[in-house]
């Protein structure tokens, strides 16, 4: 790795960091923008002047918002994510189990996706222009119109209800057997690969033809090389870089999606915590979800733009 590539990645890796600072300021200020007093809230509608004052001095809620928020970050930073308003529980103790399903959730529909979407795309830029690359097109465009609720209601109906063969629900499924783990996680990945393979479909055909009308590749297919070869020995690394980029955008899309998900098929996930907790005006535990979605966004983007780096051949 040379010095020019390695400062490229010290540089990402920095506008990394201040982005995440920017975000965690406004996720802190957005969410005391939120309506309604938390320690009203917590107390009820019945609760003394002077008890709610008392509450609010203990949460620290009455100390001006800067400093509430460098206390707030902190914490944060050293791995206190404070109490829960409603419960009165560590955020941490609330969270800590729903992380790992929606982990496991998201690679379950990463490791579905990926394959899918790159086997449509190297195929429909094979044959672009054909009937082939025209069915191609027309699915992925159909389904990425359709909205998220409108498929697993769809998919509820039919897999659930019509045809039976899998839950409409992903609670209480036993998950050590092969047929638990499809029962819980079949719906739930169907509908969120449905979207995240049509982007990724798309942009990996956008990609791979990008390269294909390089004069590289045109010198290989004079020289009679097989197409498959022209594509997958030639074409499709120099590509690498801008189909990482797309399906870092794409499987991004799996933290604003899952929460719709997660609320349809009642997944116990780290989304559907968040819902409650938007709900209860439950300020540590919004605060914590939402930063920790954007935090996985910006690793999906640091990684593809290292990713970019890396394989990008003027730079090597």
């Amino acid at each position: 790795m040379n010095g020019l590539i390695l400062r490229l990645i010290l540089r990402r890796i920095g506008i990394g960091l201040i982005t995440l600072f920017i975000v965690c300021a406004l996720v802190f200020f957005m969410s005391s923008l939120l309506p309604g007093d938390a320690a009203q809230m917590a107390l009820g509608q019945a609760a003394t002047a002077e008890t709610v004052a008392a509450l609010r001095a203990q949460l620290g809620l009455d100390q001006p918002a800067l400093l509430r928020f460098f206390t707030w970050l902190g914490n944060f930073v050293t791995g206190n994510f404070g109490i829960s308003y409603a419960g009165g529980l560590p955020v941490s103790d609330i969270v800590a189990p729903r992380i790992p399903n929606s982990l496991m959730l998201a690679a379950a529909a990463t490791a579905t996706s990926v394959p899918i979407a790159l086997f449509l795309g190297i195929v429909s830029a094979m044959y672009r222009g054909s009937r082939l690359d025209r069915v191609i097109g027309i699915g992925t465009m159909s389904v990425v119109a359709v909205p998220e609720f409108l498929v697993a209601t769809l998919a509820v109906l039919l897999f659930a209800v019509k045809l039976r063969w899998m839950s409409a629900l992903s609670l209480g499924a036993d998950l050590s057997t092969v047929a638990g783990f499809f029962k819980a996680y079949g719906l739930p990945v169907l509908v969120l690969c449905c979207v995240v393979v049509a982007q990724m479909a798309r942009m990996t055909r956008a990609a791979l033809i990008n390269q294909l009308d390089a004069a590289y590749v045109e010198m290989t297919v004079i020289k009679g090389l097989k197409p498959t070869r022209v594509v997958l020995r030639h074409a499709l690394p120099n590509a690498i870089g801008p189909i990482v980029n797309a399906m870092a955008l794409s499987l991004s899309y799996l933290l604003g999606g899952v929460i719709i998900v997660e609320t349809i098929f009642s997944y116990p996930g780290l989304a559907s915590t968040l819902v409650d907790a938007v709900s209860n005006r439950d300020l540590p535990v919004v605060q914590f979800c939402v930063l920790f979605f954007s935090a996985c966004y910006l690793l999906l983007l640091l990684i593809a733009d290292i990713v970019t780096i890396i394989f990008n051949p003027r730079l090597r």
